[in-house]
């Protein structure tokens, strides 16, 4: 059972940082080049196999190549990258669609409106999701110091998933 502190939560296991997630693409050179030219990111292959990919942090995503292997996601399985102003997303969304065959995006979504930000998705070369957004200053400090809310509206939040999954469903394909 997770204990409120002075500090944060506290749980069972003593973590001390929420250091990295994973995810699966068929070719790192390739994958790498996507992540750093496309998106900007900061990447170091740390291992024959896998590379370290963040920006402005010490939270990282590792890529494992595993060939064809891959497991494509479900666009509500994405990663965020934020950006600077609405200005910026329409621009990535304009950038994407000039360069979705020299990095292998696959689909790209419609800009929108949604959850407090300004966002498109787009399906990388391996499958993977990414939202880029532009939300306000604080937005993600904001949430957690605000605290869970006290009577979720279920309904509204299952048809705003359904509308995300619909939309991926729709989004033409790259190429």
């Amino acid at each position: 059972m997770a204990i409120q502190t002075a500090k944060g939560v506290e749980g069972l296991v003593r973590t001390t940082l929420f250091s990295h997630g994973t995810m699966e693409v068929r070719d790192l050179a390739r994958s790498r080049r996507f992540y750093e030219e496309f998106l900007g990111l900061e990447c170091v292959r740390h291992h024959p196999s896998a590379l370290m990919v963040r920006k402005n942090q010490y939270f990282a995503v590792v890529a494992i190549q595993v060939g064809d292997k891959v497991h494509p996601l479900h666009v509500l399985n994405h990663w965020g990258v934020d950006v600077a102003s609405r200005e910026e997303v329409d621009r990535a969304h304009t950038l994407a669609q000039e360069h979705k065959d020299t990095y292998g995006i696959r689909r790209i979504m419609p800009v929108t409106d949604q959850h407090g930000a300004y966002s498109f998705y787009l399906e990388d070369l391996d499958g993977n999701w990414w939202e880029i957004q532009h939300v306000p200053a604080g937005f993600h400090d904001v949430k957690f110091a605000a605290g869970d809310i006290a009577a979720p509206d279920r309904e509204a939040g299952r048809r705003e998933v359904e509308e995300i999954a619909k939309g991926a469903g729709q989004a033409r394909p790259a190429g």
